[in-house]
């Protein structure tokens, strides 16, 4: 099997090769993007909440400031997320002709959802001054909603790919399809959920880091402290329910693809209870994975609460089918890891503020939030490698070979660059945008509706 992340040596080589980079460039920007439209909408909906009930002008201008940044986020994504569209039948025309009766359904659904979550926001956006107070704040629940049921919907298709349901197959023809059975598949709700807290995750904790840096760097405010107790409320609520969200995650991942969590852990040989592995860099050539913290038998637990249940190495899979380890392997390692740090910031966060009424003080509690935004979006990172490489080389697990799927058109290669220069474009144009709104002196503050 050839190593996505090795040179191509043929002209389906070279497509292949960049497809799956321009699919790894334009999902994993698009994912940031994503993840802020599914949880700064509730951050929003929560600032301007506690201006209604409050009466404090401040928080409203906290919500109306990040009311223009959600703008921002929501059209550059909006462009982001067309592109990943188009980029389904032009570079894998094979599987859209093949299962495109499955996965148009939710894609039509995504669709649905999210011109309803347009229409909301073009109304919030200009009903700051124009619309009573609690009609305005209800326009954005709206919103709120149609972000997670966009993120529910897409995310469907992706877990079909790891669990395909819903069809089946006649003289080499896809028949009798049922794109309900296929959109909800055995791996759809641990998959959604792990994906939708995930992105409540990311937008708290990115959130609570931005002016966790400007307390350090300004001297704290009124405004900061507010903004980032909101950011770290979201974070580090939801950080103990991913925990559990991955343990369920973990389990249907060793119920339908027993290979991707051999590759995980760096599991080679089958045995009954299996260690789990901490660190370690995983050798394909001796079949070990070496440097690794073993802790005897936690995996048979944590895969199939048995200590002694026997888990399936890569050796009991055709080498042909089995993931790149080493990438895999590392990327669950650094999701795993950074998810740790979050816990802690996390744990630090809510003992305090249940015992005294307070966030933590100090400039080492700042650092490390600061730290736990970048973090939260590389474990997010992390997680999207191990869903897709842990899944090669099958596009639909156990169905499609990717390498089966790709275009045989030319010029493959000539669109990955231009698609590098418009993202660099398009990146450099938002993070101007961004800084230019949070370098705006002082706060603007809309007159009362």
């Amino acid at each position: 099997m050839t190593d996505w992340l090795l040179v191509a040596t043929t002209a389906t080589e070279a497509n292949l090769l960049a497809a799956r980079w321009q699919m790894a460039l334009t999902l994993g920007s698009h994912i940031i993007l994503a993840t802020f439209g599914v949880g700064l909408p509730v951050l929003l909906l929560a600032a301007e909440g506690r201006y209604l009930a409050t009466g404090d002008r401040e928080w409203r201008s906290l919500a109306h400031r990040w009311s223009k940044v959600f703008a921002v986020l929501f059209a550059v994504g909006a462009v982001s997320g067309t592109v990943l569209s188009f980029e389904l039948g032009l570079l894998w025309p094979t599987f859209m002709s093949r299962y495109g009766a499955m996965i148009g359904f939710p894609f039509a659904m995504e669709g649905f959802a999210f011109f309803l979550e347009a229409i909301f926001v073009g109304i919030y956006l200009y009903g700051w001054d124009r619309l009573p107070r609690w009609a305005h704040w209800w326009c954005g629940v709206p919103i709120a909603i149609s972000g997670v049921a966009s993120a529910w919907f897409v995310v469907t298709v992706n877990a079909w790919m790891n669990c395909p349901r819903g069809f089946r197959w006649e003289e080499g023809r896809v028949v009798d399809v049922d794109p309900i059975a296929a959109m909800l598949n055995p791996c759809t709700g641990a998959q959604t959920a792990h994906m939708i807290v995930a992105a409540y995750m990311v937008s708290g904790f990115l959130i609570a880091s931005c002016y966790a840096w400007a307390i350090l760097r300004h001297g704290e405010t009124v405004y900061y402290r507010r903004a980032m107790t909101l950011g770290l409320l979201l974070g580090t609520l939801m950080t103990p329910v991913q925990f559990v969200v991955g343990d369920w995650s973990a389990k249907v991942v060793a119920e339908t693809q027993p290979v991707k969590l051999a590759a995980m852990e760096g599991q080679f040989k089958t045995e009954a209870g299996a260690p789990l592995r901490i660190g370690g860099w995983p050798d394909e050539a001796t079949r070990t994975t070496n440097y690794a913290i073993e802790l005897p038998g936690m995996l048979s637990w944590l895969a199939y609460k048995d200590r002694d249940a026997v888990v399936r190495g890569l050796d009991d899979f055709p080498q042909d089918e089995t993931p790149p380890v080493a990438v895999v392997h590392i990327a669950f390692q650094v999701m795993v890891g950074a998810a740790g740090f979050l816990m802690i910031v996390s744990l630090w966060t809510l003992a305090v503020g249940a015992f005294r009424r307070r966030l933590p003080q100090g400039r080492v509690y700042l650092l490390l939030v600061v730290c736990a935004g970048p973090l939260a979006l590389l474990a997010l990172e992390a997680g999207w490698v191990v869903t897709e490489v842990g899944r090669q080389p099958w596009i639909v697990h156990q169905m499609e070979r990717t390498a089966d799927a790709v275009t045989a058109a030319p010029y493959v290669g000539t669109l990955l660059v231009g698609t590098l220069a418009v993202y660099a474009v398009m990146g450099v144009g938002t993070v101007v945008v961004l800084r230019h709104l949070a370098s705006a002196p002082g706060e603007e503050v809309p007159r009362d509706a």
